[in-house]
């Protein structure tokens, strides 16, 4: 739970670890006896360790190449709702606005125990989680997908994608397709938000092209930050996620990882 509270604070696993570990070290050392609630503390102690952690990482991001996604999180049965999405939103908020909403709204949390974690009264608590509340509202899951649907459409796009059957892709997407890919300036990744269907499945249309010959090892079909997605091995060795956002059976976000850094942690998968 301590690790599902700091990675979508901060949007990294290592970050998350990191801080949990931290977390930890503080709860041996505390004085037993001054801690009622074991769970209370450490959840405390976590949001505030993410809190002086983003402080640095809001300056890291400005100076971040390309487009930035969280780091992906495979699992095939998520604990929550808090999609790829919504994390994105999360990143727009203040890191207070962003606590206050997650540890009430996704954690359930009390206002009273959040505002010990923020060190603001519970009142005061209570309006940063509802202005979070405003600005995320419309990226919550507004049309939740059956998990078999969804995979099911995750295998036509990579036929589509990676085949170059270019019909077949555009058939799948939304007029108002978006793509995002985050590279980190470690590999090639597409540097601006692509829109709409026509300029995608040109894109992809080019990189079947440019793939000739040297195609991807599709790994697993999984959910990738909750949303229906693939792992690839690519042909450069190194992993790739891809999620897709579907509505109304139609993608309607495309989201690729390509940043080795934030792919470390999914090694397990390419055993």
């Amino acid at each position: 739970m301590l690790l599902r509270v700091a990675y979508r604070m901060l949007g990294s696993v290592a970050d998350a670890e990191d801080v949990v570990q931290d977390a930890w070290l503080r709860w041996t050392a505390a004085d037993r006896g001054d801690v009622a609630v074991p769970a209370a503390f450490l959840r405390r102690t976590v949001t505030r360790l993410c809190l002086d952690h983003l402080k640095s990482a809001r300056a890291r991001r400005e100076d971040y190449v390309g487009q930035w996604l969280p780091e992906p999180i495979v699992e095939d049965a998520p604990e929550d709702d808090v999609t790829l999405p919504l994390m994105l939103a999360l990143e727009r908020l203040s890191p207070l606005e962003r606590a206050a909403f997650l540890l009430h709204d996704v954690f359930g949390e009390s206002f009273e125990d959040i505002a010990g974690a923020l060190g603001r009264d519970a009142a005061a608590c209570r309006q940063l989680a509802a202005r979070a509340r405003a600005h995320v509202r419309s990226e919550r899951p507004r049309y939740p997908v059956e998990r078999a649907h969804g995979l099911e459409i995750a295998r036509a796009f990579f036929a589509a994608a990676r085949g170059g059957e270019i019909g077949a892709l555009g058939a799948l997407l939304a007029d108002d397709v978006a793509m995002y890919s985050d590279g980190g300036g470690k590999r090639p990744a597409v540097a601006r938000v692509l829109h709409g269907a026509d300029e995608i499945t040109r894109t992809h249309a080019a990189l079947a092209k440019l793939a000739r010959g040297r195609s991807a090892e599709l790994l697993r079909y999984t959910l990738v930050n909750g949303l229906p997605g693939f792992v690839t091995r690519e042909a450069d060795g190194i992993l790739q996620t891809t999620a897709l956002l579907i509505e109304h059976g139609r993608v309607k976000a495309i989201y690729v990882m390509r940043n080795p850094d934030k792919l470390r942690h999914l090694a397990h998968l390419d055993a």
